[in-house]
């Protein structure tokens, strides 16, 4: 019965993060954003709701562990695993890619979140400096929107198999569809995995960190696997980048203020600095001409079973 609540939640979560991905894309097509800045922000975002309802649930039902575990370990399986799959199949090649500003970003949103953890609990002024790290992030991401404005986000509609002429109508369903189902989603999801957790003895932060986390990541992989295959790595990669940022800044910095959050142990002294090494990797990409093809892909999912059989073993 537990399996089953987790696995229905897993596809309401799916879809309606789909819905909403195809809803809010869709809207800003039509203002003519270019597809780099839709993809850290609108498809970031509308990717990572399921974590964002997963999270704060979680804190509200007082399993505060789960909701670390999940935007930790999302964050470390949106590289080594999101990325990690898709390059196995279709190379993709980052060279042309103009992600360095926005990589520094992440990197930095990183830093201060592991930084942050250490002065943990987690609580209200927590909450205060991520979201105004987050306002300053879509305020950036809205100025360079609108100084850009008719940029082509003919690949993204490709990618997400939207037309520039989606009805009203359409949007609408979409977005209403995908904010009725995330929750029930993370309230099957939430209470399946309490259960799994206290039949097999595992603590809600393995839980969140392992089956949640890959379960809340799907909406990514599934993107980053279409980019990829159209060769759309600008796609791939602010994807990625963006639900990241959005994990660590939007979810966590609204999670705390339902605070507090304690971080325990085992996240200080080494799931926060996994986290921070995968991120890392991302630079070999960013800042080289190398394409990350089929060896790096089975290197990147090597490295995530590791971690998840260490995990499960801990």
């Amino acid at each position: 019965m537990a399996f089953l609540l987790v696995a229905s939640g897993l596809v309401l979560l799916v879809l309606a993060g789909d819905f909403l991905v195809k809803g809010a894309v869709g809207m800003s097509l039509r203002l003519g954003v270019p597809t780099l800045i839709v993809s850290v922000s609108i498809v970031g975002f509308g990717t990572s709701a399921p974590e964002m309802l997963i999270a704060v649930q979680s804190a509200l039902e007082g399993a505060p562990g789960l909701a670390l575990g999940n935007v930790v370990g999302s964050n470390t399986a949106n590289v080594l695993l999101v990325l990690g799959l898709p390059a196995m199949l279709y190379t993709l090649d980052t060279s042309a890619s103009n992600t360095k500003r926005i990589y520094l970003m992440m990197i930095g949103v990183s830093v201060i979140f592991v930084a942050l953890s250490f002065l943990g609990p987690l609580h209200f002024w927590h909450a205060i400096v991520l979201l105004s790290l987050l306002a300053a992030m879509l305020w950036d991401n809205l100025r360079s929107a609108m100084s850009t404005r008719n940029g082509s986000g003919a690949d993204l509609a490709a990618v997400e198999g939207i037309r520039y002429n989606m009805p009203g109508w359409r949007m609408a369903m979409y977005i209403f569809g995908g904010m009725i189902g995330l929750p029930l989603g993370a309230q099957l999801m939430i209470e399946g995995s309490l259960i799994i957790a206290e039949r097999f003895g595992l603590g809600h932060e393995i839980i969140g960190l392992t089956f949640v986390a890959i379960g809340t990541s799907l909406p990514e992989l599934a993107t980053t696997a279409v980019a990829a295959m159209r060769r759309e790595a600008d796609v791939a990669l602010g994807n990625v980048i963006g639900s990241n940022m959005f994990n660590l800044l939007a979810i966590m910095g609204v999670t705390s203020l339902f605070g507090p959050l304690p971080v325990a142990a085992n996240f200080l002294e080494l799931d926060l600095w996994i986290m921070l090494g995968a991120s890392a990797l991302l630079g070999i990409f960013v800042y080289s001409k190398m394409r990350m093809g089929r060896l790096w892909g089975v290197a990147f999912l090597g490295l995530y079973v590791v971690y998840m059989v260490y995990l499960l073993g801990r």
